[in-house]
């Protein structure tokens, strides 16, 4: 059993305070010294389940949990909702070993209200060593942190939310012939309402995902779609030419572009470094599909830290194709679509809720 740490010191205002809930002692220890080296972050309590998780909440008072899946006494699907309920507002970020069941628990964790997840090595040595794993769940704990922290002072009033008007660019005047879309941290949950507005205009042209994804993940996020849309939904396959009405997804460790192959468009998948850390990543998809489609590739950009799609998104728009970037408001992250839309890529920039609806009139012939 651990012992969550019992003093609390008195914290400066912009250090984020994080608990770790994992039944691994050797995990516990060794994200416990990553956290405690970052001088924004700080260490306030370990667990080894989630009933120690849920029973010391009030007392450590964490802005952000990381929650391992697979514990004894109380696991952390069981324990998410109990931590909910205590603490509205706390960022829970998932972690688990990329098994099927647990791919399923953390996509299922995210429509509880978990943030996010992050994928963990096989072995206690993996983790040891992998310094992906380090900089995802680090990048991760700040960010979303640092998010809930902006969204609080947002509702007391006491932030200034003034910005610069975007500039936006006009539409394309030619009817979308395929839709790119790509998202990273929120991303799956925002996928699923975009899916649910988008089905008038899915029978009418192929769309494309990259979402930033670990393998399995993504096979289970196609399934997760193809239930949502009625739609046939799957990973893309190296050659397989588009077709209307078909969902396909990048799969978790290669890039998926699109090329033009005699008559036909089709799928190519390679294994091409990792773009921003990242393999699937959304610049690759999105500079293919402006050589591809030209002025008839619609992208939208969601939730998502960092700047991938923004460069992508350019390709699209020199090439005369639009751009639509999910708002601040309803971003989990606003990285990725900010970055596009503050460069004055974009042609749009919507509630996540309107995203949907408005490429359903832009396939129906809608031009502003």
């Amino acid at each position: 059993m651990s012992l969550p740490l019992l003093v609390q010191p008195t914290l400066p205002a912009h250090v984020i305070r994080v608990m770790i809930v994992d039944d691994a002692v050797v995990v516990r220890g060794l994200v416990s010294r990553w956290v405690s080296e970052e001088a924004d972050l700080h260490v306030v309590g370990t667990c080894g389940n989630g009933r120690e998780a849920v029973e010391n909440l009030t007392r450590l008072d964490p802005e952000v949990v990381i929650l391992d899946v697979e514990m004894p006494v109380l696991d952390g699907l069981n324990a998410l909702p109990l931590l909910l309920a205590k603490k509205p507002n706390l960022v829970v970020v998932m972690a688990s070993t990329v098994t099927r069941r647990n791919a399923e628990v953390s996509l299922r964790a995210l429509s509880m209200g978990a943030a996010d997840y992050v994928p963990k090595p096989e072995s206690n040595r993996e983790i040891s060593t992998s310094q992906n794993f380090r900089r995802e769940l680090i990048d991760k704990v700040r960010h979303l942190g640092r998010r809930r922290r902006l969204q609080r002072i947002a509702r007391g009033g006491l932030a200034d939310q003034a910005r610069a008007p975007l500039a936006l660019r006009p539409f394309s005047k030619m009817p979308p012939r395929a839709l790119f879309i790509g998202s990273s941290t929120g991303g799956p949950q925002a996928l699923q309402a975009v899916a649910r507005g988008l089905a008038p205009a899915l029978p009418q042209l192929p769309v494309l995902i990259a979402q930033h994804m670990p393998p399995t993940f993504t096979t289970i996020m196609a399934e997760h779609l193809e239930r949502e849309t009625a739609r046939p939904a799957r990973e893309g396959v190296d050659g397989e030419p588009l077709a209307a009405g078909t969902i396909y997804v990048a799969p978790g460790g290669r890039h998926m572009r699109v090329e033009q192959r005699g008559s036909a468009q089709v799928i190519a998948l390679d294994d091409s470094p990792p773009v921003h850390f990242c393999r699937p990543a959304v610049d690759p998809l999105f500079a293919s599909a402006a050589a591809t489609f030209g002025a008839g590739a619609l992208a939208l950009i969601l939730t998502g830290m960092g700047s991938d799609g923004t460069a992508g998104a350019a390709a699209i728009a020199q090439a005369g194709g639009s751009i639509i970037a999910q708002d601040e408001a309803t971003s989990v992250i606003w990285g990725m679509p900010g970055t596009a839309a503050q460069a004055g890529l974009c042609s749009a920039v919507l509630p996540l809720e309107e995203i949907g609806p408005r490429v359903v009139r832009l396939v129906d012939g809608e031009r502003s």
